[in-house]
């Protein structure tokens, strides 16, 4: 059977997985963005669907004037008697800390703090009852201690228990007990071009860790691929028996760039019969894994392409004995916002103003109440965005805005962060309403088109190719007109920095004073071409 890379798109990156019976669940990171880690279900480990956020309350989810790439790093989620764990650091805001519920689509509690230092902590609930608790440390290294989750209060002093393979950066740990065996499994080489997957193992859970000799087992560091920085793992066992993995990786265009942020990709694993797990087992693994190829005093060495072709190689369209598919229905690529809650794709920059925003006050309309704010701030300007998870997608939507003063503006953002967007947008300009199209890059910012408009609602579209944005408009019956295009390439990682992707969204602003007049919008568009 063949299924395709990645299974959840766009930016929806460092997952972590559990199952509770034929059942799967899975969280990513959100950094600045509210709610905060968003839990996905599934049934084949394939198909996925989102269900809800673990952290849907301010009192969650603390994130003002986080930073760009601040909030929310790499979270965890476990199941233990009959609870659901999900552990998380937050970088701007008090450090690491676990929530708990009954059911994964929320709600959960209220954050219970841990007075471990680090990032990406996780949870091992062993057998015996112990309840381990893994991260990065001071000094690098993977650090764990011994806790309580009744309380959070440490059991065990943190301590350092694997240095790591040599690699930059060890995270994201995952400490296992399978057949008896404790194995701990980390990310190495940072988030980016050198990101890889190593595993060690041990009889105890404190070590000492012997290293797998066929290390790492999952990277394309040396792979000339448009799927790179493949990391940051989670492992799982199917209720059939097979065993996968999930991890994040990224999909390059128009060179070394990528703006879609880093997804969420799946493949299979086996095992040696040393019992060492083989990720995508196709792709030509050690059968002679037992002689410790490349150890000292085994006699063997391999070449760079022998090396490269036995760890992890990636593909979007993978061979493997998959569970019978389960997939769900797609959300309909229009939200004409009839309800009075906002769909599960939506998302603020940081902690939301009720003001700013309403269902309610214009039935049928998504309406936003422009603050001194902008995308501009470390603030949280009147925005709601969703992810963009295609390289070519039709963004659209009718806007009903009349701006008053100058620096009023409302529209339609393609955003990677606070410096680096692209707007389509109604503004005063001059005394007159006008149809602008913005660009900021960095310290680089200009109106590169502007047109007058008449009075009445306006479509706004941008339509995203692999290259370039094109942004458009139109009133009435008249076909979209086309106003300037940006490329992609200044909203990738490589050039705006960060760990986040490409959000589309709408907002409005007074660009430092709050606006006289709000912004209506009567549909909003999102489809994939």
């Amino acid at each position: 059977m063949k299924f395709r890379n990645p299974v959840i798109s766009g930016f929806h990156p460092d997952p972590s997985v559990c199952r509770v019976g034929e059942d799967y669940y899975l969280v990513t990171s959100t950094f600045e963005y509210f709610p905060g880690v968003p839990v996905f279900h599934s049934r084949d480990l394939v198909h996925w669907r989102q269900i809800g956020f673990c952290l849907t309350r301010e009192s969650q989810l603390p994130l003002g004037n986080a930073k760009c790439s601040g909030g929310i790093f790499a979270p965890t989620i476990r199941h233990h008697d009959g609870l659901f764990y999900m552990t998380t650091t937050n970088v701007s805001h008090g450090g690491n800390f676990f929530v708990t519920a009954s059911d994964p689509a929320g709600e959960w509690s209220e954050p219970t703090w841990v007075s471990q230092a680090g990032i990406d902590p996780s949870f091992l609930f062993d057998d015996d009852g112990k309840v381990y608790y893994a991260s990065t440390g001071t000094g690098g290294g993977i650090w764990q201690s011994e806790i309580d989750v009744a309380t959070g209060k440490l059991l065990v002093e943190p301590r350092l228990i694997w240095p790591g393979t040599g690699g930059l950066y060890p995270e994201g740990p995952h400490l296992y007990h399978i057949d008896g065996t404790y194995y701990m499994m980390n990310a190495e080489g940072g988030t980016e071009y050198g990101h890889m997957e190593v595993i060690a193992r041990s009889s105890s859970p404190w070590g000492p860790f012997e290293p797998c000799p066929h290390n790492p087992i999952l990277t394309h560091r040396n792979r000339i691929h448009e799927i790179q920085a493949t990391g940051h793992a989670d492992l799982i066992q199917a209720h059939d028996g097979t065993w996968w993995l999930v991890f994040l990786a990224i999909r390059n265009r128009g060179g070394w760039f990528h703006h879609l942020g880093r997804e969420t990709f799946l493949a299979p694993v086996s095992w040696t019969d040393a019992r060492w797990p083989v990720v995508n087992p196709s792709t030509g693994v050690p059968k002679r894994d037992s002689l410790r190829l490349g150890s000292p005093g085994s006699g063997l060495t391999l070449t760079p392409a022998e090396r490269v072709n036995r760890t992890g190689a990636i593909e979007i369209e993978m061979d493997a004995e998959c569970l019978p598919p389960h997939p769900w229905q797609e959300e309909p690529a229009r939200d004409d916002f009839d309800v009075t809650r906002l769909r599960l794709s939506w998302n603020f920059l940081r902690n939301p103003r009720s003001a700013d925003w309403s269902l309610t006050e214009r039935p049928g309309w998504l309406r936003l109440a422009g603050s001194a704010a902008s995308i501009d701030d470390l603030d949280s300007p009147a925005f709601v965005g969703r992810r963009q998870q295609h390289f070519e997608c039709r963004t659209r939507s009718l806007v009903d805005f009349r701006p008053n003063v100058e620096g009023e503006e409302a529209g339609l953002t393609a955003l990677a962060n606070a410096t680096h967007h692209y707007e389509i947008a109604i503004a005063m300009r001059s005394g007159r309403r006008c149809v602008i199209v913005h660009r900021r890059i960095g310290d680089l910012e200009a109106v590169v088109a502007e047109e007058p408009l008449a009075d009445g609602p306006v479509t706004l579209q941008i339509q995203a190719e692999a290259l370039k944005y094109t942004f458009s408009y139109a009133q009435g019956d008249r076909p979209m007109r086309v106003l300037a295009a940006g490329m992609t390439r200044h909203l990738s990682s490589e050039v705006a920095s960060g760990f986040t992707g490409v959000y589309l969204g709408v907002y409005v602003t007074g660009h430092g004073k709050p606006s006289t007049t709000c912004a209506d919008f009567d549909w909003f568009e999102y489809r994939p071409l």
